[in-house]
């Protein structure tokens, strides 16, 4: 893959997660663990920079949906610098994203714009010249420092600065390490930037996700997580698919027809092209099946044909 010099490749990336803090307005509650459409917080976070080739937890350990590296900040609650700190003296990539663990809306694409914008000019620099960061801002313009992507140097400098300066990370705020960095911003959705701080936004962030238009997106990257499936598939194509064979057979032959779909391209060897040949094929098949229910009206035999004696055709004489 041919990259401009000083553009990270997406794939090249390690990943911090933050999923320490008190929570105080859960109650003390582990809000990393909190459930949110089946996933927990935590879950859906690490799914989102599921590309990252090492991701580093600074937190309490939990179970999680894939195997992270745990780290913990030095004494335990000092803050997001100070865990953020010890997250990144884990990381060996040039670029590291960080993300706080109370996003249930954040995906692979706000990760991808992300290390994207961080091969763009810095503000006031040479065309071409790369950034120290690119973070987030939501809807109302505010940055969201822990949404965003880093290089890591000019990252681990400033930490080592500040830490010099006030002799401890403890309780210091984000404010002060954005501040020296060349960054730039990079707008979200409402729903990319939404994060779970109280009661409230985690019943709000529950009913979103049973909302038309997000429901079956959300269903199915759920169970795809729960059975350990990582592939992109036609979710259109498939519905369409089920929706031919229970118009065209019987309602029942819907969700038999898109399993055995799925088992055909497993045997084929997997991946979103053995999905969709496997879907075009059933597709084919039900389209000739409702064909063979329309003409029926048509045959020889059924009172509409020339030869059929209950037509009043030729009769022995």
């Amino acid at each position: 893959m041919t990259t401009t010099p000083g553009t990270p490749e997406r794939s090249a990336y390690d990943a911090v997660v933050l999923a320490g803090g008190a929570a105080r307005r859960l109650g003390g509650t582990d809000k990393p663990a909190v459930s949110v459409g089946g996933r927990t917080l935590i879950d859906r976070v690490l799914s989102a920079c599921a590309g990252a080739a090492r991701t580093v937890v600074v937190g309490g350990r939990r179970p999680t949906v894939r195997p992270v590296l745990w780290a913990r900040e030095d004494p335990p609650g000092g803050g997001p610098l100070a865990a953020l700190d010890a997250g990144v003296r884990h990381c060996r990539a040039e670029t590291v994203v960080v993300l706080s663990a109370d996003l249930p809306f954040l995906g692979p694409g706000t990760v991808g714009s992300l290390l994207a914008a961080l091969g763009g000019a810095a503000p006031g620099g040479e065309a071409g010249t790369p950034t120290e960061g690119a973070l987030l801002t939501d809807a109302a313009e505010r940055d969201q420092p822990l949404v965003a992507a880093y290089r890591l140097e000019p990252l681990r400098r400033e930490i080592a600065l500040l830490a010099t300066e006030y002799g401890s990370l403890s309780g210091l705020p984000l404010r002060l390490l954005t501040r020296e960095l060349d960054l730039v911003r990079v707008a979200a959705d409402a729903r990319a930037s939404f994060d779970c701080d109280t009661w409230e936004d985690i019943a709000a962030a529950r009913a979103r996700i049973r909302e038309h238009g997000y429901v079956l997106d959300e269903w199915i990257a759920a169970v795809s997580a729960e059975l350990g499936i990582d592939l992109d598939v036609d979710t259109h194509g498939l519905l369409d698919l089920a929706r031919d064979a229970a118009h065209g057979v019987a309602r029942p032959a819907a969700p038999l027809t898109t399993f055995l779909v799925g088992y055909a391209a497993a045997r084929a060897g997997g991946g979103p092209d053995a999905v969709a040949e496997a879907s075009r094929k059933a597709a084919a098949l039900a389209a000739r099946w409702a064909a063979e229910s329309d003409d029926q009206g048509t045959q020889p035999g059924n009172g509409d044909g020339p030869g059929d004696a209950r037509s009043g055709g030729a009769t022995a004489g």
